[in-house]
């Protein structure tokens, strides 16, 4: 069985929990921007964390089944179509049939959301990861076997608040001295449209750099998603999980593990502000969410 891709939308990715291991030969881990939302829409329709889901941005595909397919499309609140029937809600599981049509459209607040199938999308392994390095394009299949699904129900919305201003908390960066302290902090900045897997740009008043660092460059260092990179026209790069391994712009912060979620989730237009955390603050949060996770995809299982 398989969904065939009519139209592929903005774009729309294959991935899985990425490949860890590899950043020392300059390959970033990528998988699923937002791997909170990646493992509910899998637990949903009763697969593990880490089977292949279609992550899809600001506006998605259009898909045709040539057979049962159990469906999920958990993440940002996404408006689904399938002519010729009621539409399925984000969040809420449903099972799509030979010859239907699933569009994923729009979505009001957030970028990205997760199309989970039972069993997963069927995909060769790369380098330990069944991600995708392209996003799917018009007459594709994705390949996935058959199925169908109770009703379930997770509305994204109980999980986390979008829109609105996003505070992301963050630990100091290698180059914290580079600026003045609080500047980064003080600062008020908007998602720009020139952003995407790779990075977060933020546009707002330029952060500026303390005497004796105006002019000073530095030698590439690694970097890590979430790295708070500052470009020269003093304006922050949030690294994501397509970044590069390596950088050459000063980074006065990092944005902490607990946040990566957000950071995922932020679309041109919405205001981010940054707040200092200590390291066992992040480590807290850290715990925290990665407990409420696992206790949510517990509740889920299929049993």
């Amino acid at each position: 069985m398989s969904l065939r891709v009519v139209a592929p939308g903005v774009y729309s990715l294959p991935v899985d929990l990425g490949r860890p291991g590899w950043r020392s030969l300059g390959v970033p881990a990528g998988g699923a921007a937002d791997r909170a939302a990646h493992a509910l829409a899998n637990a949903l329709v009763g697969n593990p964390p880490d089977a292949v889901t279609l992550e899809v941005t600001l506006a998605g595909p259009t898909l045709t089944a040539d057979g049962p397919t159990a469906c999920v499309v958990f993440g940002a609140p996404f408006h689904l179509d399938c002519p010729g029937r009621a539409p399925p809600t984000a969040g809420t599981t449903f099972t799509l049939h030979a010859g239907e049509t699933l569009r994923i459209l729009g979505t009001p607040v957030g970028v990205r959301g997760y199309l989970a199938v039972r069993g997963g999308f069927d995909r060769p392994d790369v380098m330990g990861s069944r991600s995708a390095l392209d996003p799917v394009r018009a007459g594709d299949v994705l390949a996935c076997g058959p199925s169908t699904v109770p009703g379930r129900a997770l509305p994204f919305v109980a999980l986390r608040d979008l829109g609105g201003d996003a505070v992301l908390r963050v630990l100091p960066g290698t180059q914290a001295d580079w600026f003045p302290p609080g500047a980064l902090q003080a600062g008020r900045f908007t998602v720009a449209a020139a952003s995407n897997r790779m990075g977060v740009r933020l546009a707002g008043d330029p952060l500026p750099r303390v005497s004796g660092r105006v002019s000073a460059e530095m030698a590439s260092e690694p970097v890590a998603p979430g790295a708070v990179q500052v470009a020269n026209d003093g304006r922050p790069i949030l690294l994501g999980v397509d970044g590069q391994t390596i950088g050459g712009y000063p980074r006065p912060a990092h944005v902490i593990r607990a946040d990566l979620y957000a950071l995922a989730q932020l679309r041109p237009g919405d205001g981010v502000r940054f707040r200092d955390v200590t390291v066992a603050e992040a480590e807290q949060a850290a715990r925290v969410a990665s407990a409420e996770l696992a206790d949510w995809c517990r509740r889920l299982a299929w049993t």
